[in-house]
């Protein structure tokens, strides 16, 4: 045995006397750069394998590596020992209150504006009216013409609409759907058309992107009355078994004769002056409806003399925030979990 075998020898049984000895990780692991690393005692020991004779060579290296496996073995052994040890001292040191509650689960829950979707959806689906959708990408003509406001009409003022290039808007309102529909299928048609529509306005009661749900029945004989049959019902269902609805004459393009839709205030029943959610008058806009204009009928290729028919709209976050008392209408769209928790 050479001087090399005997170092690596002598230096192997140190080690794993040192180990078996050690009681930290710090330590331990200070034993292993000593040994093993590249400027180790073990690694400097095999940098003078040139001086020995090329016969004994392999000898030399069979033996490092016997000793550097025992070695390395050693220390994943003591390893284990010391961070199960670690973490038995962890644990008797830290005291649990099992009477504590437990943390409950986040709970999600869908936003207002869908959930007001859904309520009005169901509502007025009771009655025969079924979801129709369409494109938020819409043509000028369906937005505009063919709701009976052409390109010099004044109420295309009143939109302020986001023009995507020639002939292209992003739909300032859903009666586009309603035209799509009556252009698709034959009458008697009952649907409802909820979608997001855009316009270029924000404030607190207002955002440049909002919800619509539009109404359309068209058929024989279809009166006004039956226009405020239904939306009796629909504030009733939505608003209470108390609630009263009154019909003002109002103008919009796409319906004559027309009118603003109000429903009495649920918070005080007009019998409060003060009231700051009908500021007194005991109604509430909801929304504007009326006959459908002939000339809509004309566009979708009806016979507007075989058929009447009634539209009506309304803003989806206008209901909702008349459902929730919600002051600002900004709030629905700043996905502040702690808003939108309140009305799971």
């Amino acid at each position: 045995m050479n001087d090399i075998q005997s170092q690596i020898i002598s230096r192997g049984q140190t080690t794993l006397a040192d180990i078996s000895k050690t009681n930290t990780l710090s330590d331990l692991e200070q034993i292993r750069v000593s040994v093993l690393g590249k400027k180790g005692t073990l690694s400097e020991a095999l940098k003078t394998l040139g001086t020995v004779p090329a016969e004994e060579r392999p000898k030399i290296g069979a033996l490092a590596n016997e000793w550097k496996a025992k070695i390395e073995g050693a220390l994943e052994t003591k390893k284990s020992e010391l961070e199960a040890k670690e973490i038995e001292a962890s644990l008797g040191k830290t005291k649990i209150d099992v009477s504590l509650p437990g943390r409950r689960p986040h709970m999600g829950a869908l936003h207002p504006i869908t959930q007001t979707i859904k309520k009005v959806s169901e509502v007025l689906g009771r009655i025969g009216f079924d979801v129709t959708v369409g494109p938020e990408a819409e043509t000028d003509f369906l937005n505009f013409e063919a709701a009976n406001i052409p390109k010099d009409h004044p109420a295309r003022d009143m939109q302020d609409t986001f023009f995507l290039g020639p002939g292209v808007v992003l739909r300032s309102h859903t009666t586009a759907v309603q035209m799509r529909a009556m252009r698709g299928k034959t009458w008697p048609i009952r649907i409802l058309c909820p979608g997001a529509v855009y316009r270029a306005d924000n404030d607190a009661t207002h955002s440049p992107m909002f919800h619509q749900i539009e109404g359309l029945w068209v058929d024989k004989k279809v009166s006004m009355s039956d226009l405020k049959g239904v939306l009796g019902f629909f504030a009733k269902e939505l608003f209470g078994a108390d609630a009263k609805i009154r019909l003002r004459p109002s103008y919009f393009a796409f319906v004559e004769p027309g009118a603003e839709v109000d429903v009495s205030c649920a918070i005080c029943a007009g019998r409060n002056p003060k009231c700051s959610v009908c500021k007194g008058t005991g109604w509430l806009e909801i929304l504007g409806a009326g006959m459908v204009h002939p000339r809509l009928f004309e566009y979708a290729g009806y016979k507007s003399d075989e058929i009447s028919g009634f539209a009506f709209g309304m803003g989806v976050e206008r209901i909702a925030m008349l459902l929730h008392d919600i002051p600002d209408l900004r709030l629905m769209f700043q996905g502040d979990q702690r808003f939108l928790k309140q009305l799971r």
